[in-house]
This record gives C-alpha cells, structure tokens and sequence, in this order.
C-alpha cells in the first residue's frame, strides 16, 4: 500500500472510530500512530519522524497563522520561535 494510501485509509479510520474533539493532541497521536502501524501490516516504516513532524508542523503553521491574521512576529512569539525561523518553515510549507 502507497504512504498515500496508508494516510486516506488512517484518516477514514480515524474519523470513525475517534471522536477527536475530545481526545487530547497527544492521544490523538497515539490513536493516529497505532492505526498508522496496523495499516503497515507489519512493513517497516522509513524516516518516520521527519514523516509525522511535516503532517502536523503545516496545520500548526496555518492554524497560528490565521489567529494572529498573518502577522509573523505574533506567530513567532506565540510558536516560540524566532521569525526567520517562522519565515523559513512558512517557505517549507509554501504558506
């Protein structure tokens, strides 16, 4: 199965079986990532973290984005981050 296909099957069964307004991000983590290894049907995952950080760096970055209305150094000081960095991630991410 494709990392695609791996990734629209989670999701599907993410969505049917978690109600993820009341789940914590860090079990929401948990839940994704089991679902995400019993879909491997015991394949071996590769570069598994920069995988996991790229899903859910892009919808921080939109989410912080659209709260502070574009403003980056708001969106720095929010992230905790300094704003080139911001602006580096933002660029990654074609944000």
């Amino acid at each position: 199965m494709s990392m695609t296909g791996i990734q629209e099957s989670s999701e599907k069964r993410t969505e049917q079986y978690i109600d993820i307004n009341r789940l914590s991000l860090s079990k929401q983590v948990k839940a994704a990532m089991k679902i995400y290894f019993e879909d491997l049907e015991g394949h071996v995952p590769n570069d598994l973290y920069r995988m996991v950080i790229n899903e859910v760096e892009k919808p921080l970055l939109e989410s912080v984005m659209k709260e502070v209305r574009g403003n980056q150094t708001r969106a720095a000081e929010m992230l905790g981050l300094n704003r080139s960095t911001l602006r580096k991630k933002l660029q990654q991410h074609n944000l």
